[in-house]
Order: structure tokens, then C-alpha cells, then sequence
């Protein structure tokens, strides 16, 4: 990993639940483990959700893309890497890369695009409504 990419980790354990009939992950579980991603990362940059909505924010999902490299099981161990990929005043765009803890091996890449809206969905320009959060989005921008 390179000193200017900026990737937060967050480890999980595969559930039972989360394999399908041939015994491994269903694929839109990765979707989930994004969501985890994005999520710890942006509490690590010291917001939530939560403080998003309670500041009249949304980020509603706009695009997703995923490439499946190999599977997940019942019980691996895997680390869910995310990053800021792209950041403007309405954009914003996270990269994920999931491996399996075991043997580092690259289960899945992809990313998620993202407009910062009001609590109507009306799409807003972040950095003259919360020029504060604009800046450390793009402090951690990659």
C-alpha cells in the first residue's frame, strides 16, 4: 500500500447465514460487507451516519460496482479495506478491496458512488453546507 492511499481496515468472520447452497458467500453479501466498510470508515473520521442525518445529510447509494476474484466461506476470516476514492461537493465515491485474513488472498473489489442529498433526497453542495466535513472528505481522498 502506497503512503497516499488512505485504506481503514475492518475485520469480520463469515456466518453460516451469509453462504448459500454450494457453501459459499452469496454474492450480494459483499454488497453488506461495503456497507460495514464505508461505515467504520467514516466513524473512524469521527462521524456516523447518524451525525450525517442529525445535520440534515443523506448519502444515498447512486452506483455500485463489484468484481469477483474468488469465494468466501463459512468461518474465513476476512478484512474489508476502504478507501475515498473520489470526492467533489455532491459526489462522493468509496473503493473496497475484501481478503480472505488466512492466506491475504483478494476475494472481491469494487466500489460504491454516493450524492450527498438533504433529508428530501434534493441533491446539495457539501462543501457550502458543511465546509468542515468537505475538507476532511478530501483530506482522506486517495
Amino acid at each position: 500500500m502506497g503512503e497516499q492511499e488512505k485504506w481503514f481496515e475492518t475485520t469480520i468472520r463469515v456466518r453460516y447465514e451469509e453462504t448459500d447452497q454450494m457453501r459459499v458467500v452469496y454474492h450480494a453479501n459483499y454488497l453488506v460487507w461495503f456497507e460495514i466498510g464505508r461505515t467504520e470508515l467514516i466513524r473512524e473520521l469521527g462521524f456516523s451516519y447518524r451525525r450525517f442525518e442529525d445535520i440534515g445529510f443523506m448519502l444515498p447509494v447512486s452506483e455500485v460496482n463489484a468484481k469477483y476474484k474468488s469465494p468466501a466461506r463459512y468461518d474465513d476470516e476476512l478484512i474489508i479495506r476502504t478507501k475515498i476514492a473520489y470526492c467533489s461537493s455532491v459526489r462522493l465515491t468509496f473503493a473496497y478491496e475484501i481478503y480472505r485474513a488466512v492466506d491475504q488472498a483478494l476475494l472481491v473489489s469494487g466500489e460504491t458512488g454516493h450524492v450527498w442529498t438533504d433529508m428530501g433526497l434534493k441533491p446539495v453542495r457539501l462543501e457550502k453546507k458543511a465546509p468542515e466535513l468537505y475538507a476532511l472528505m478530501k483530506e482522506y481522498e486517495s
